[in-house]
């Protein structure tokens, strides 16, 4: 381990103790529940840049700061904002859709289990792709402007490697890896559900930057 890694640890470890150190969490779950969006935006602001960073070690073997860092940051943080307003819209959905019994999932654990897995997957099969090809474009846009270019919208998306985007991030993450941990954070009780988003919002930026970055690594050979 080099410096750089126990910097990011340093930071991790610094987010995670306020929220297990007991007055601090209940801080954070007040702010939360006051200002979702303010908080959504800062989470995945801080903790989505941190997997950012950490697809950049994963990949090129030593720390960088990626081009743009400031404005793909602010980009995570807007994502955090429609995740807190996609969380509240697909769980009442399918909360008014068990009610109206257009979906059967039971009671007890059985039925819990069901109806996480409904939202989960509804959102990642729905809402997921869509901001996925968004936030991939808005990244290479950066990219391209760090470049010296001046890209139009078509040159984005022709930058873009799509079977790459399909082949993993959609048909591979999103079965594989969301749908499951989404189901675990539906699981969780509704103040603990923003903490387990932010930390899989690390997981998110890893994902993403790797499958972008492992592109470009065997582009170059």
């Amino acid at each position: 381990m080099n410096k750089g890694d126990f910097v990011w640890l340093a930071v991790l470890c610094g987010v995670t103790a306020l929220l297990i150190v007991p007055a601090t969490h209940a801080v954070f779950i007040g702010a939360t529940l006051a200002h979702p969006y303010l908080m959504g935006f800062v989470k995945f602001f801080i903790l989505a840049t941190l997997g950012e960073l950490l697809a950049i070690r994963i990949v090129g073997g030593e720390w960088s700061r990626p081009h743009g860092m400031v404005y793909k940051s602010a980009i995570w943080g807007v994502v955090g904002m429609l995740i807190v307003l996609m969380f509240e819209i697909y769980l009442s959905g399918i909360d008014g859709a068990v009610k109206k019994g257009l979906l059967v999932v039971g009671g007890g654990t059985t039925g819990a289990v069901l109806t996480a897995f409904f939202i989960s997957a509804a959102m990642n099969l729905t809402f997921a792709p869509v901001f996925m090809a968004a936030h991939r474009m808005t990244d290479t846009f950066i990219d391209m402007r760090a470049e010296g270019l001046s890209p139009s919208w078509p040159q984005v998306i022709a930058r873009i490697d799509w079977h790459g985007f399909i082949t993993f991030v959609v048909a591979k993450t999103i079965p594989f890896f969301w749908i499951p941990a989404h189901t675990v954070t539906f699981l969780l009780p509704p103040e603990y559900r923003v903490l387990s988003a932010a930390y899989l919002s690390i997981a998110l930026g890893a994902i993403l930057s790797y499958a972008r970055r492992r592109k470009s690594r065997i582009a170059a050979g």
